[in-house]
């Protein structure tokens, strides 16, 4: 009987060892996925137009009118550099407008250079364009290998514009 409860007993602190193991593991590795989130950076730049040259591509009476634009953007603040546009707009009757395109920045983030290509999606509405912006996966270079980031903007016509950018690297 002394034998059965010595085996009982070193099997519970068997146990208990293994499951302090696994909760020291499973601490750890929440503790890795807080680090992971809380180190996503916020950059804040502004933008100026330097160019801007649009033409129709579809004009039909009756119907929305069609127009591509390409625009060349230079960067400010925590994003430096040139952007390089193409953006695909539809006019409506209202004056209201929705577009989308693809923009690569040569440049940096945060200090670190490269290049990236964001995607636009955005409407104009009342004399302001809404903007969402989606780092492109696989398209970052140089010390811009491995950003992602989602980040966006509110314009009118009044230069300078300003822009959020949330990123971080895989």
């Amino acid at each position: 009987m002394r034998i059965l409860s010595i085996v009982m007993l070193v099997i519970t602190a068997s146990a208990l060892a293994i499951t302090q193991v696994q909760n020291k593991d499973a601490n750890q590795k929440t503790h890795v996925a807080q680090e992971t989130t809380s180190m996503r950076k916020q950059a804040k730049a502004t933008f100026g137009i330097k160019s801007w040259d649009e033409k129709p591509y579809n004009e039909m009476n009756g119907l929305p009118k069609l127009t591509r634009a390409s625009v060349i953007k230079s960067y400010q603040g925590d994003i430096t550099g040139e952007g390089k546009l193409e953006c695909l707009m539809m006019y409506r009757d209202d004056g209201t407008a929705s577009f989308v395109g693809l923009e690569r920045v040569v440049g940096s983030v945060g200090g670190r250079s490269g290049s990236f290509v964001l995607q636009h999606s955005g409407t104009f509405k009342e004399g302001i364009a809404t903007v969402t912006l989606v780092v492109l996966p696989d398209s970052g270079t140089g010390d811009l290998r491995g950003l992602r980031g989602e980040g966006k903007f509110a314009v009118g016509h009044q230069p300078p514009y300003s822009m959020t950018l949330d990123y971080d690297f895989d």
